[in-house]
C-alpha cells in the first residue's frame, strides 16, 4: 500500500511510519518537523508541512491507497484562548484540507477504495463517571468532546468521495521515548508518585504495539468502518494506574495530586485530567481483533526500560 500519514514525526507517527514500513508499504509522512530520522529509507518520503494551510503537499493524495491522520497539537500544555483555537484548527483544518484533495469518487469498475483512518480520542465520551462506553455511545459536552465530534464529522466527509472512513477514539498511548509515561515517570523516580485527586477515575489506556497492530487490522479489514476505540479491553482506575507503575518501578504509588491543585494550577486542562472515560473497544474485539497486552501491569512491565 502507498499510504500517507499526517502527524508523521510526531511519538505515534514515527512509531508508525516505522512499523508499516517493516511490512514493506510505502509511507509518505507530512509533519511541521523540519526533518524526519526515517529519511533515506528507499520507500520513505517526507514532506515537512502545516497541514491546516493548502500546498504542494495534497499532490501526493492523487495515486494513494490510504490516508492516516494523526495531525494535532498537543493538548497537553497550558489552554489558552489562543492554543484552546490551535488544539480545534490542527484538527479541523487538517482533516478538511485531507478531505478535499482526495480524488474523487472512482468509478465502480475501477474497484478502487481509499481508506481514510482519522484520529479522534476518547476525550469524545467527556466525563463519564463509571458508565462503559462503547463505540454507540453518546458524545460528552466538554471543549475536548466537541473537538472531537467536529473532528469526526469532517473525516466522514471523505465518504462522498467513496472512501471507506474509520475514526479511531485513542485512549491514553503507552509507549517508550515519549507519550504520557515519559511524562509520568520522572515523579516516580523522584519518589513521589502517584494518583491524580481521588484516583477513582477511569484511565483509557492502549500499549503502542496494540495501537500499531490494531490500526493495521482496521486497514486491512473492509468491513471495520465508522468509529473505533482503541482502548485496552482492560481500563482502569487512575490510583490502580499509578499502583501497577510504582510496583513496577519498585517506587511508591501514594503521593498524590489533590484535585483543586491539578485544576488550580493546570486550569481547563486540569479539570479534563480528571474525566473518567470507562471505554470498552467493543467493535475491535467483535471482529477478531486479539491484544498482546490487555492488562495494564504486563503493559508497563514489558515498557519498563524507559
Amino acid at each position: 500500500m502507498k499510504i500517507m500519514i499526517t502527524g508523521g514525526s510526531g511519538f505515534v507517527g514515527t512509531y508508525l511510519s516505522e512499523f508499516l514500513l517493516d511490512k514493506e508499504h510505502t509511507v509518505i509522512a507530512v509533519s511541521t518537523s523540519p526533518i524526519s530520522r526515517l529519511t533515506g529509507h528507499k520507500n520513505f518520503k517526507y514532506f515537512p508541512a502545516d497541514t491546516t494551510q493548502e500546498g504542494s503537499w495534497q499532490n501526493e493524495l492523487e495515486d494513494i491507497n490510504a490516508v492516516i491522520n494523526l495531525a494535532g497539537r498537543n493538548i497537553f500544555k497550558f489552554w489558552t484562548k489562543r492554543y484552546k483555537a490551535q488544539i480545534n484548527d490542527s484538527r479541523i483544518l487538517t482533516t478538511r484540507n485531507l478531505v478535499n484533495a482526495l480524488p474523487e469518487k472512482p468509478e465502480k469498475s475501477e474497484n478502487k477504495e481509499i481508506i481514510f483512518l482519522s484520529t479522534s480520542a476518547a476525550g469524545y465520551y467527556g466525563d463519564r463517571a463509571d458508565e462503559m462506553l462503547y463505540e454507540n455511545t453518546t458524545p460528552g459536552d466538554d471543549f475536548l468532546a466537541k473537538v472531537c465530534l467536529d473532528w469526526e464529522k469532517e473525516a466522514l466527509l471523505a465518504e462522498k468521495k467513496g472512501a471507506r472512513v474509520a475514526l479511531m477514539r485513542f485512549g491514553v498511548v503507552l509507549g517508550k521515548n515519549g507519550g504520557a509515561l515519559a511524562k509520568m515517570i520522572p515523579a516516580f523516580k523522584l519518589f513521589v508518585g502517584g494518583p491524580i485527586g481521588t484516583g477513582k477515575h477511569w484511565f483509557p489506556w492502549i500499549h503502542i504495539n496494540d495501537l500499531l497492530s490494531a490500526i493495521t487490522f482496521i486497514l486491512e479489514n473492509n468491513d471495520i468502518k465508522g468509529p473505533v476505540n482503541l482502548g485496552a479491553p482492560d481500563p482502569v482506575r487512575n490510583h490502580d494506574l499509578a499502583k501497577a507503575l510504582g510496583s513496577v518501578l519498585k517506587r511508591p504509588s501514594f503521593m498524590p495530586a489533590p484535585a483543586f491543585m491539578i485544576k488550580f494550577f493546570m486550569g481547563e486542562l486540569g479539570k479534563t485530567l480528571l474525566n473518567s472515560q470507562r471505554m470498552i473497544p467493543d467493535k475491535l474485539v467483535k471482529n477478531g481483533f486479539e491484544f498482546e497486552f490487555p492488562e495494564i501491569c504486563n503493559a508497563l512491565r514489558d515498557l519498563q526500560k524507559i
